[in-house]
């Protein structure tokens, strides 16, 4: 068993983020176990837990299930948080990106040698040579492009016909984030943007990023998307916006915020 910065009671009501393979167990009523670990739904040998937080004055614990999941239809991704409450879904980001990081730091890259969790951080070490290793965070920054009265939307290969987001990209090895979305921006659909505005942040554990939004103006270029990439991209009327994201997520609150920044009047 491995705990972060806790000793776990036998007693203690807690609130259970069970991870298996990326996703979250729930109740046939859809709800988090909460109670003491004796009295959890489901129980595997070997199983790893970790402190993430507390959710309503009681402490949240993950539990990585190593077992074969039986009923498929209590599992279920961390995008069923979203609508849960802002707290609640990024606790269970936590817990599924702790749970990715436990599972393959297991070992160390460096010697070879079994990881352990230590109790002072959230952190896995080497004991034999001293290696430490953090769960990883891989920034991706969000930029909605106005133009006029118009937002620039795209669809990734990724994403269904008619449904429409805001351009996005990871960040690569010594650039910031604006020098990122002014890049992303280029490469994905051809155009220049100017007066780069930091909006927000949003955890986004699919598998491990951090949404980072702007609000950015059209400097130039014409649209020519990236093959293989984005297969469509236009400038849309900010009121007459085709399907895009909820405003759960920060691609919906960047368009929702371009709507009332720069919609006609």
């Amino acid at each position: 068993m491995i705990k972060h910065s806790v000793v776990l009671s036998a007693k203690e009501q807690a609130y259970w983020f069970i991870v298996n393979q990326g996703r979250v167990f729930l109740s046939a009523e859809g709800t988090l176990p909460f109670g003491s670990q004796s009295h959890l739904p489901i129980a595997s040998q070997g199983t790893q837990i970790c402190w993430i937080g507390e959710y309503q004055q009681h402490p949240c614990y993950l539990m990585v299930f190593d077992d074969q999941a039986t009923d498929e239809t209590q599992w279920h991704s961390a995008r069923v948080f979203l609508t849960h409450g802002e707290a609640l879904f990024q606790l269970a980001a936590r817990a599924t990106q702790v749970a990715l990081f436990l599972q393959t730091h297991r070992f160390c890259g460096q010697c070879g040698s079994a990881m352990h969790l230590v109790n002072w951080e959230l952190a896995s070490l080497c004991h034999k040579c001293g290696h430490r290793c953090y769960p990883r965070i891989a920034p991706c920054v969000l930029v909605a492009i106005v133009n006029d009265g118009k937002i620039l939307l795209a669809r990734s290969s990724r994403h269904k016909a008619g449904f429409f987001s805001v351009l996005a990209g990871f960040v690569e090895s010594a650039e910031t984030l604006e020098q990122a979305a002014i890049r992303e921006v280029k490469e994905e659909v051809g155009v220049d943007i100017t007066d780069l505005q930091y909006v927000g942040s949003q955890p986004w554990p699919f598998p491990h990023s951090l949404m980072t939004g702007f609000l950015a103006q059209y400097a130039g270029g014409e649209i020519v998307c990236q093959p293989h990439e984005i297969e469509e991209a236009y400038w849309c009327e900010l009121d007459k916006l085709p399907q895009t994201p909820g405003i759960e997520t920060l691609s919906g609150q960047l368009i929702a915020l371009a709507q009332q920044r720069y919609g006609r009047k």
